[in-house]
């Protein structure tokens, strides 16, 4: 039974380490938000928080947790994902350019399809979560199209 499991973990090494260090790059996102919030939200000497309303808050808490959670999985993608071990530059910055345009991209994807698919019906809750059911399922297309312009475009082997 061990062996059919390591034959398994071997064989799928690469989309399981993916989920693996998609599942810590939320951590990291929800975690830098939640830190964001706190300091931009409590902190009056900030010069970032005097007289910001809450939208404001949370616009710049989300913004500066994308740029955490992008970099991290940029970092983590690169090394124990996808195995380009090269930091030269030449190799590393047009990785790094092509994974920030792609999270972009689908970012500014999620951020459009949510919305819309809620406006066409899909407005389920889910866990008291309005629209839950379309941030889910936008979210595993997220998840399938990032890995994908990772694999194909971004830390591709050049063989």
């Amino acid at each position: 039974m061990m062996k059919v499991i390591e034959g398994f973990v071997e064989e799928h090494r690469e989309i399981l380490s993916y989920l693996f260090w998609g599942v810590m790059t939320t951590i990291v996102s929800w975690g830098s938000y939640s830190l964001f919030t706190i300091l931009l939200g409590k902190h009056s000497c900030s010069p970032l928080s005097f007289n910001m309303e809450m939208s404001s808050i949370v616009f710049f808490s989300n913004a500066l947790s994308w740029i955490c959670a992008t970099l991290f999985a940029f970092i983590t993608n690169k090394i124990w994902v996808f195995n380009s071990k090269s930091w030269r530059r030449e190799v590393f910055m047009p990785e790094f350019l092509k994974f920030v345009s792609t999270r972009l991209v689908t970012g500014g994807g999620e951020i459009v399809l949510v919305p819309m698919l809620v406006v066409i019906g899909l407005d389920q809750t889910i866990y008291g979560i309005e629209g839950g059911l379309s941030k889910v399922l936008v979210s595993v297309f997220v998840v399938v199209l990032n890995y994908i312009f990772s694999k194909i475009f971004i830390f591709r082997k050049n063989n």
